[in-house]
């Protein structure tokens, strides 16, 4: 499918919050048995201020570029670990922040599904997971994040995107200083 001037006017805010609410409320009902409350979105366009807990990031690239993310306390990260896993943790370790990520690409890849019919084929990136305290993420240039809070209980976590109109979809590149490669032949 090809991206034209119609498709980059189709998404609209209201689209892609019902992408992000149906996604997340997916794939919580049915990969962790567990109920989430979505509540108020908002836009953030100004630097995120220091915060702390679990952050998993993905990119979006094709007709349309940006990223995607999952950010939670780290007891929402143990309690979002122990559904998918079948295990009680308390903790932060690694199988949490496998877990996080895990989840965080189910959800950006059902949003991404269910957008590709109007915006055309995107890829996404391998989740990348930071945890920590009074850390920072956030994107180069003037973008605008659509945040999508949920309610897991007592827990509060937050499923962002940010996607816009990739201007070089449709341009055909070149590889400089790159030799095409070759079959290798045994």
């Amino acid at each position: 499918m090809t991206t034209d001037t119609h498709a980059v006017e189709a998404l609209s805010r209201e689209e892609l919050v019902h992408a992000i609410r149906a996604a997340t409320g997916e794939v919580f009902t049915t990969m962790l048995n567990l109920s989430v409350t979505p509540g108020d979105v908002f836009v953030e366009k100004e630097e995120a201020v220091p915060s702390s807990g679990v952050v998993s990031l993905i990119g979006l690239a094709g007709s349309w570029v940006g990223s995607g993310s999952l950010a939670c306390s780290e007891g929402c990260a143990a309690r979002i670990a122990s559904a998918l896993l079948m295990t009680p943790y308390a903790a932060i370790n690694e199988d949490v922040l496998d877990a996080v990520a895990e989840v965080t690409n189910m959800i950006i890849g059902n949003v991404k599904t269910a957008l590709e019919s109007r915006l055309g084929a995107m890829g996404l990136s391998t989740p990348t997971v930071i945890y920590g305290h009074n850390f920072q993420t956030r994107s180069s240039g003037n973008q605008e994040w659509t945040v999508v809070p949920f309610a897991l209980e007592e827990d509060r976590m937050c499923v962002q995107m940010c996607i816009a109109p990739n201007a070089d979809a449709g341009k055909k590149t070149t590889r400089t200083g790159f030799p095409v490669p070759h079959l290798l032949r045994t």
